[in-house]
């Protein structure tokens, strides 16, 4: 079956408020094997919602909904949803009962408004609500099926998980497996010309390349009647993957960059330290991050001055006078320097202008170098964005951290 997501509220429209709900149940409903083919978010306007509905069910066998389902004048899901199906509204005890003992714990009194939340259109299913007020619904009828779910995103995911997708899965009659695989030092038009071919050739399992910030993502996804029948068929193609760019891949289906270095230090046993000028601590926040990094990360220094290069991290300071601090000399000192004082593994340096100023003709902003240092594996990349400015500084942060645990990866394969 397909499946429209719809999501009410004007804060939405006016920016005010990231529409996450359609992003997660765009991810749930996949693994449902339920086909989501169009989006769409409307503003709290009966009018606008009912065309939307309506356009909706054009497209779509069921349309899942979220928002618009509290008491104020302006929460009209449920109402609208009833006007379309030609049913009344009725009150449901149970959900008053509900709602008066929500109030009552609270020891506060619910005004009449409150109470609207417990009308539903005659005949529909309740969701009950552990995490709010606000019940959620679905109607069934003419062939056609509507969910009604809060906005507030935990009260959303809670009710989805804990009774909308058990209900929905008697509408599937297929399983969705994704399997992500994660790329990492080749750009996305070097990816799909290797691979373009095999992505035209493949209908089931599909392979979809997703840029990401500094990397690649191919997300290969099978259909069949179960999940191991799903997964068994992503393999091959996995290692048709692997043939291609296999040199690039960082991982599969292990999330992120840091996700991975973290999992394969503590695998090792090995202990990482960082030195970061221009990233200001981020690849230390994006490691420490990681559940379990307290047993591989070892030490964090940030050192913008260079007088604390030289100081703290034993750079020299005729290395600073001779090439400057944002040099490939001074970042694979600052590696080997913060490896050192920590007693690690793995040191890493990272030197760089991250603008918007301090830049010049021979050292533009955007320049950046990083170095990995250990017994095994020592290297140092440069980084220069194509385009002026490096697409600001928080990009050029991040894609610093990006090639330094890209670099990381790269070091722990040696041993």
């Amino acid at each position: 079956m397909v499946a429209e997501i719809l999501c009410v509220g004007t804060e939405l429209l006016l920016g005010d408020i990231v529409n996450t709900n359609a992003a997660y149940l765009s991810k749930q409903l996949a693994a449902l094997g339920i086909d989501v083919y169009h989006q769409s978010v409307v503003g709290d306007n009966q009018g606008r919602l009912r065309d939307s509905l309506k356009n909706a069910f054009s497209r779509a066998d069921i349309v899942i909904m979220t928002g618009g389902l509290g008491p104020t004048y302006d929460d009209l899901t449920k109402e609208t949803v009833a006007e379309y199906f030609s049913l009344p509204m009725e009150l449901h005890e149970e959900s008053k009962k509900r709602m008066l003992e929500y109030f009552a714990r609270r020891g506060t009194t619910p005004t009449p408004n409150n109470l609207k939340q417990a009308l539903m259109p005659a005949g529909a299913v309740v969701f009950e609500n552990d995490t709010g007020t606000a019940p959620g619904l679905a109607v069934e009828k003419d062939g056609k099926v509507a969910v009604l779910m809060p906005g507030p995103p935990f009260e959303m995911q809670a009710m989805f998980e804990g009774s909308v997708r058990p209900w929905l899965l008697k509408f599937s009659d297929k399983v969705l497996v994704s399997r992500t695989v994660h790329i990492a030092g080749i750009g996305e038009s070097a990816v799909e010309h290797r691979l373009k071919d095999m992505m035209l050739a493949h209908t089931n399992p599909t392979v979809a390349p997703y840029a990401k910030q500094g990397e690649v993502q191919l997300r290969v996804t099978a259909a069949a009647k179960t999940r191991e029948e799903a997964y068994a068929m992503t393999l091959p193609v996995l290692e048709e993957i692997r043939e291609a760019v296999g040199e690039y891949i960082y991982g599969i289906d292990v999330g992120t960059q840091e996700n991975a270095a973290v999992s394969l230090l503590r695998e090792k046993r090995l202990w990482i330290a960082t030195a970061e000028s221009c990233s200001g601590g981020l690849l230390s926040k994006r490691i420490t991050d990681i559940p379990g990094a307290s047993e591989v990360f070892r030490l964090g220094v940030c050192a913008y001055a260079d007088a604390m290069k030289v100081k703290v991290l034993g750079v020299g300071q005729d290395t600073l006078d001779r090439v400057g601090a944002v040099s490939e000399e001074v970042a694979a000192e600052m590696a080997a320097g913060v490896r050192r004082l920590a007693g690690a593994d793995i040191g890493v340096g990272i030197t760089g202008i991250a603008g918007p100023s301090g830049g010049t003709e021979e050292k533009p902003v955007g320049l950046i170098y990083v170095a990995v240092d250990s017994e095994r594996y020592r290297a140092v990349e440069k980084y220069l964005p194509a385009h002026r400015q490096g697409g600001g500084r928080d990009h050029l942060r991040y894609m610093a951290t990006q090639m330094a645990l890209r670099m990381v990866l790269r070091a722990l394969k040696e041993y």
